[in-house]
């Protein structure tokens, strides 16, 4: 009769290899480990395709292993919109609650994916800030290819503004002007703009 006690094939063979690994690597897997315990998922520097497929796995790996909060701490200058995108869909997509905790600055792309979380899971810490402004890019080629770049650019605008709007409780048309040029709010700057609620200390003021 098989022990119920005994250590499944595939626990058996991680601890063996764990036995086996050099200690910097035995120590890189014991963070590993508690970092995916912990339930936090990290987003920080430049938002791009690479950093929103690594953030994407691990909230599915999150999800897959249990309904407990997530907590995305965010730290970033912005990046690439649509992996922004990415992230800010997958947030709402998956079922486990997703909060968010800005540290540093939130910034761009940084901050749609902020918004992704409902308004009671948005956390900052005090020196927080955060930068919303208009999405730009080059454009170039030839002239039929530029119109249709600055028309997606338009809309890609127009769709952000909407998103920004519905997360803080501003009026369409402060959001359109507010993100004309770049605008920077302090921590609480941003909760009284309806973009952040909670400025913590400490883990412990997590709800």
């Amino acid at each position: 009769m098989p022990n119920p006690n005994a250590a499944a094939p595939s626990s058996r063979l991680a601890d063996e290899e764990d036995d086996a690994a050099p200690p910097s690597i035995k120590n890189s897997r014991l963070v590993d480990r508690h970092y995916f315990d912990s339930r936090i998922v990290m987003v920080t520097g430049e938002i791009n395709h690479t950093m929103a497929e690594r953030v994407c796995v691990n909230l599915f790996a999150l999800a897959q292993a249990g309904n407990d909060p997530i907590t995305m701490i965010i730290s970033s200058p912005g990046g690439h919109v649509e992996s922004g995108d990415m992230i800010h869909d997958m947030i709402k997509f998956i079922k486990p609650r997703v909060r968010v905790l800005g540290s540093g600055w939130v910034a761009s792309a940084g901050a749609l994916i902020y918004i992704a979380a409902d308004k009671k899971d948005r956390y900052i810490l005090p020196n927080t800030r955060f930068l919303l402004h208009a999405p730009s890019g080059g454009v170039g080629g030839k002239v039929t290819d530029i119109g249709i770049q600055a028309k997606e650019m338009m809309l890609m605008r127009e769709r952000l503004n909407k998103l920004f709007a519905e997360a803080t409780g501003q009026p369409l048309k402060k959001i359109e002007k507010d993100t004309d040029r770049d605008f920077w709010l302090s921590g609480r700057e941003a909760i009284d703009y309806g973009l952040a609620t909670h400025m913590i200390t400490s883990m412990s003021e997590l709800k």
